[in-house]
């Protein structure tokens, strides 16, 4: 065997001396009677016909038997490192461009799910996109479309890594096809599935590519799973008779995203979310239909968005819309969001900039006093609107990926 890989294993060829081996045409195999005639050399090993040895051996062994290879597989894929141009042009294929600027890719996946293990959250997820045009300054999931776009080779882009987030999105095509072959219910252990934690399912361009509704369509094989759905746009009520459908086959959530009422303060923080009054009446639609849904007020900006008025008039609109729950949270700040949100809060809410700089100085969440602070507002607002406190505590503690456990009967207020 020379110069080459056996099965796909080996991929630099092994090196000879020119000098010293000739190896010519390989003569047929000899009968039995002539391979017990086949003299053997003083090393103790059999003689090679027709091969000149080196004066002295270069390897320490004193027999080195005959070892005969049958038929070669060598699989393409095995040695498939990196993708030829063919391939690289097919995998970045531009599929539509707004006018604004906005550029969408095909990206070919092989696995569509993220398991509980690898995010280190309490549920798995599944994202149709990555990047949103939606454009949330406090949004975290940017880091995810910096490494998705350098792993798989990407053309060099001008545009920061924050704009191309919402500039440059990636549409999993095939990601219904991947779900369909690799989804096994019992993998997931009884956690829940949650479509949208990197990427906004119904951002503007599901209405071109349907993948959303095409992963709903693939769950409709299945039965007994939690599925939850976060989102901040309307074009969810496209799949209420989807959503009827599978509530019949599993525990089914929509939970729509919104922390303030405030239209200017929404668009100062959200550059092209939906407006929160369209996001009012996509949930009043969904419950008036039976589908399970309820307001998740996250992130809670501390010193913009956790005014009692504020927080009091949201949890109302979402009474009057029939919400079956609310959770709310507060800001976390990791690296990916700092080198978005921080520029923009220096700019829009100046007085707020160096006390957010002390209080993230250390960690990505707000501190524990504030935590239990606004725990205790959400809690005094959900008991006067009406709202199950423990359901709330209940849903909110899945969705952060942490144990449930009984909801505090009280907690002291701080603020």
């Amino acid at each position: 065997m020379t110069g080459g890989c056996a099965g796909g294993i080996y991929e630099m060829p092994y090196r000879t001396n020119t000098e010293a081996l000739e190896v010519p045409h390989v003569p047929p195999a000899p009968s039995p009677h002539a391979r017990r005639r086949q003299r053997v050399s003083a090393h103790g090993g059999p003689r090679l016909s027709r091969v000149r040895r080196p004066a002295h051996p270069r390897l320490g062994l004193r027999e080195l038997p005959p070892l005969r290879l049958g038929a070669l597989r060598v699989t393409p894929r095995q040695l498939d490192l990196l993708p030829s141009p063919s391939e690289a042009e097919h995998h970045w294929q531009v599929l539509d461009e707004r006018e604004r600027g906005t550029r969408f890719f095909a990206l070919s996946v092989r696995s569509v799910l993220n398991s509980a293990t690898a995010t280190h959250m309490g549920f798995w997820s599944i994202n149709p996109y990555v990047g949103c045009e939606f454009g949330c300054t406090y949004c975290y999931a940017r880091d995810t479309h910096r490494y998705t776009m350098e792993r798989s080779g990407a053309p060099a882009e001008p545009l920061p890594a924050w704009e191309a987030f919402e500039r440059r999105i990636l549409v999993k095509t095939g990601v219904a096809d991947v779900l369909v072959r690799t989804l096994d219910p019992a993998r997931l252990g009884g956690h829940s599935l949650v479509i949208g934690t990197a990427t906004d399912p119904y951002q503007p361009a599901e209405r071109r590519f349907q993948l959303t509704r095409r992963i709903l369509e693939v769950l409709l094989g299945f039965r007994g799973l939690a599925l939850d759905i976060i989102t901040k746009s309307p074009l969810v009520t496209r799949d209420i008779d989807l959503l009827q459908r599978l509530a019949e086959r599993h525990e089914v959530t929509v939970n729509i995203s919104l922390a303030t009422l405030d239209r200017r303060l929404a668009r100062r923080l959200e550059l092209r979310s939906p407006v929160p009054e369209a996001r009012i009446r996509a949930l009043a639609r969904l419950t008036a239909a039976g589908v399970h849904a309820g307001l998740m007020a996250a992130p809670i900006l501390p010193g913009i968005t956790d005014g009692r008025a504020g927080l009091d008039r949201l949890l109302g609109a979402a009474k009057d819309a029939g919400a079956r729950y609310v959770v709310g949270s507060a800001l976390r700040l990791g690296p990916a969001a700092r080198h978005r949100f921080l520029p923009v809060l220096a700019r829009e809410f100046p007085a707020l900039a160096e006390r957010y700089a002390r209080h993230y100085a250390r960690s990505e969440g707000a501190s524990p006093a504030y935590q239990r602070a606004l725990s205790a507002r959400l809690q005094e607002l959900q008991r006067r609107h009406g709202f199950p406190v423990a359901d709330g505590y209940k849903r909110q503690r899945r969705l952060e990926g942490k144990d449930v456990r009984a909801a505090p009967e009280e907690q002291p207020v701080l603020l």
